[in-house]
Order: structure tokens, then C-alpha cells, then sequence
């Protein structure tokens, strides 16, 4: 007696689910073993893909910060040889000077040692320009905002609000510049003489990162360095980037100077952890795997209903 449509679709659907669990536990089995039991080297040799050579993209977004696992990760791939060269994407207002000077640090450790490209986004002012420095060739698009060599510290004195609502803040401080800027009480004048002393310091570091960076004057930059910002395509004339273009003549430029053909893979560097990412995949790979199998049940069920 031939099986009825129903019975036939749900013992196949129970083989699959059985198959689908069967592959996601020797994937999970895998995934600790890669994880925890095995070296670099040997990873490589079990994980197609994973050792061969490639361009590293690292993409620079938003605020620039001090991001410790960001900075490990890039001297990790310094010591890489499958890592052939370095391609730096920027679209960044700025961030803090210490995020952009240990970024700025790791960059420059990894040129010594591999070819590093930088390219522009919309914009790449401030610590997004910093961080373009340590790169052996800077493209940019025409349109790309950069420049804003300059630093700014920046405070709000909110004392005649608080004596209209009757508030008088109270300040213990060990020293007369301890508590300067406030927004409880006016900038003093020497306050605001001890600040400009440390934005000037942090100022001349920068206008030195340029200098260096660019095989540039310190004068000449000092008179670029008054936080203005520029196109790509005046930053060209003036010596701030050494092209116009994006990630398909950054490419085309490593293949004619550093002999790193277009036709290798750019994997955009990734600061998880090899655990975390294999999870990761599993959880992806079975939560696909149980969406197809319901989209081809519904399509088998519907092979066997009256059709118009």
C-alpha cells in the first residue's frame, strides 16, 4: 500500500533534521579542536583558504579610539606571511589623539615590514588623516574631506545657568589647575594658558607625524597644520596624498611597484577571535540550512496539492 504524501514528507524531513545536527556537531567538534588544540600553522593546513596569501583590508569608520584588540590583531598579521600587503579604507571625521597615535604606531610597524596602502573615503580629516601617514602610497577621491591637522579640547561654562537656578557648586581640588576646565565656574586666564601648553605639544607631534609621513618641511606643514580642511584634490596639489583614486588603483599600484597581483583575494581584517568566528559560521551555516529545509518542504507539499 503506497505511503501517504504526509508520512513521506515528514520522514524526509526527520532524515534531514538528523543529517543537518550529525554536520553541525562534527563542525563544533572541529571548531574547539581548531580553537584550542591547535597552532597557527596546523589551523592553516585544515582550514582551506585560511594560510593563503591575500591583502589585508582594514576598514577605518567613525570615531577613532584606542582599541587594544585592534592594535594586537595588526602585529599578529605583521608576523603573517600570508598577509602580502595591507590595504588601509578610511571614512573618519577624527577620533582622540592617543587612539590616532597607537593606530598611527601599528600602522607604521607594519610598513616597515609590509607594503601598506591607504585610501580616502568621503572623508578623512584629523585622526583619519593621521592614520593614513604610516602608508607608502595615500589615494583619495577628489571629493574626500581631509586635512584638519589641529587639535581641540573643547569645555562648556555653565556658571551663570546654575546662580539663576540658585545652585552653588562646591569644588575640593589639590591644586589650583585641578578642576580647569569646569563647566561649573569660568576658564581661568592661567587655566587657559596650562591648556593651550598641552594642545600645542599635541599639536607639534601631529605637524611631526605629517612632516615624517609626507617627507615634508615642518614649516610647510605648520602653515597647512591651522585645522582647515581640504578636497582630495587640493591635498594632491599640496602634497598631502600622493594620488587620486580608490581601492582599484591601490590594487593596480601594489601590482606595479610591490608585485602583489590584483587577482588576490582582500579579506577585511577581523578582530574576533577564531572560536568566536567558527561558532559564528555553525550558527549561520544551521540556521540556513533549517530555513532551506522548510522553504523545500513547502515546496514539496505543494507538488502534491491541486493546483489551477
Amino acid at each position: 500500500m503506497p505511503l501517504d504524501a504526509d508520512l513521506l514528507l515528514d520522514r524526509r524531513r526527520l532524515k534531514r533534521r538528523l543529517s543537518l545536527w550529525r554536520a553541525a556537531a562534527v563542525l563544533a567538534v572541529a571548531a574547539v579542536a581548531l580553537a584550542f588544540g591547535l597552532s597557527e600553522d596546523r589551523r592553516a593546513d585544515l582550514l582551506p583558504g585560511l594560510g593563503s596569501a591575500h591583502v589585508a583590508r582594514l576598514n577605518i569608520s567613525g570615531f577613532i579610539g584606542d582599541d587594544r584588540k585592534l592594535i594586537e590583531e595588526l602585529d599578529r598579521l605583521r608576523r603573517n606571511d600570508s598577509v602580502r600587503a595591507v590595504l588601509v579604507a578610511i571614512d573618519s571625521p577624527g577620533g582622540s589623539v592617543a587612539g590616532g597615535e597607537s593606530l598611527h604606531a601599528a600602522l607604521a610597524r607594519m610598513a616597515a615590514d609590509k607594503p601598506v596602502v591607504a585610501v580616502m573615503g568621503g572623508t578623512a580629516a584629523s585622526a583619519g588623516y593621521m592614520v593614513a601617514l604610516p602608508a607608502q602610497r595615500i589615494f583619495a577621491r577628489q571629493a574626500t574631506v581631509t586635512g584638519s591637522i589641529g587639535v581641540i579640547l573643547q569645555s562648556f561654562d555653565a556658571s551663570g545657568l546654575l546662580a539663576w537656578l540658585g545652585v552653588r557648586p562646591e569644588t575640593v581640588a589639590s591644586g589650583r589647575f585641578k578642576d580647569q576646565p569646569s563647566p561649573f565656574r569660568p576658564l581661568t586666564e592661567e587655566g587657559r594658558a596650562e591648556l593651550e601648553r598641552v594642545i600645542r605639544d599635541l599639536h607639534t607631534q601631529f605637524i611631526t607625524m605629517v612632516a615624517e609621513g609626507r617627507a615634508m618641511d615642518p614649516a610647510r606643514v605648520r602653515e597647512l597644520a591651522d585645522g582647515r580642511v581640504f578636497t582630495g584634490r587640493e591635498a594632491l596639489a599640496l602634497g598631502l596624498v600622493d594620488a587620486i583614486g580608490g581601492e582599484a588603483e591601490a590594487r593596480a599600484w601594489l601590482a606595479e611597484t610591490r608585485d602583489i597581483p590584483a587577482s588576490l583575494p582582500a579579506r577585511d581584517i577581523e578582530i574576533r577571535g577564531l572560536a568566536e568566528r567558527t561558532f559564528g559560521a555553525i550558527l549561520g551555516f544551521v540556521t540556513k540550512s533549517f530555513a532551506d529545509e522548510w522553504v523545500g518542504v513547502d515546496r514539496m507539499r505543494a507538488l502534491w496539492q491541486p493546483s489551477l
